[in-house]
């Protein structure tokens, strides 16, 4: 009976632990541009499994290491999509966006190499690796990486996340001009 009781009380203390706050990615808003004669779709971003999750990563040296206090509210990989489709929306692109049954010229692959607290340089850094293919015949029409770091004044969860927030809109703003540029 005390066992049972004891189990009761540990499923209890389980269930009434607070659930770590959720923290967005907001789009960013660039300059108005004038559609693409080309209709593009945006491929869902490829991370690898320690960046895609709802978990904001730390890296220290070699070591990874996950941030208490706060998570995103879905994976990494279909937040950044989300809020990079807001972000052509915001530029006037929304007709240029191939979705639905629209059929797409190009495809805009991502891989998001990081997005993660640079704990030894106090500096959050995202990394994006955007390719422009063709769909007929999927030759790489062009590459960039993009990269921004911006300084974080403290571990908290919620400055962390306003600094990835902000590195994430340049880099968003940035994929955007390039894409605009090629197309």
């Amino acid at each position: 009976m005390a066992a049972a009781a004891a189990t009761a009380l540990s499923l209890g203390a389980c269930a009434s632990a607070p659930e770590p706050p959720i923290y967005d990615l907001t789009a960013a808003k660039p300059s108005s541009m004038r559609p693409f004669r080309a209709q593009i779709q945006i491929a869902q971003p490829v991370a690898t499994l320690d960046l895609d999750s709802d978990r904001i990563l730390v890296r220290d040296g070699l070591n990874l290491s996950l941030l208490t206090g706060g998570r995103w509210p879905q994976q990494l990989s279909s937040l950044f999509r989300a809020r990079l489709v807001e972000t052509f929306q915001n530029a006037g692109l929304a007709r240029s966006l191939a979705g639905g049954g629209a059929r797409a010229d190009y495809e805009l692959d991502l891989d998001i190499r990081s997005f993660e607290l640079d704990a030894p340089t106090s500096q959050v850094h995202v990394d994006v690796a955007a390719r422009i293919v063709e769909v007929n015949s999927g030759r790489v029409a062009d590459v960039e990486i993009f990269t921004a770091r911006e300084p974080v004044a403290s571990t908290d969860a919620a400055a962390v996340a306003a600094a990835l927030g902000r590195a994430s809109s340049t880099v968003m703003t940035r994929i955007v001009a390039f894409v605009a540029h090629r197309l």
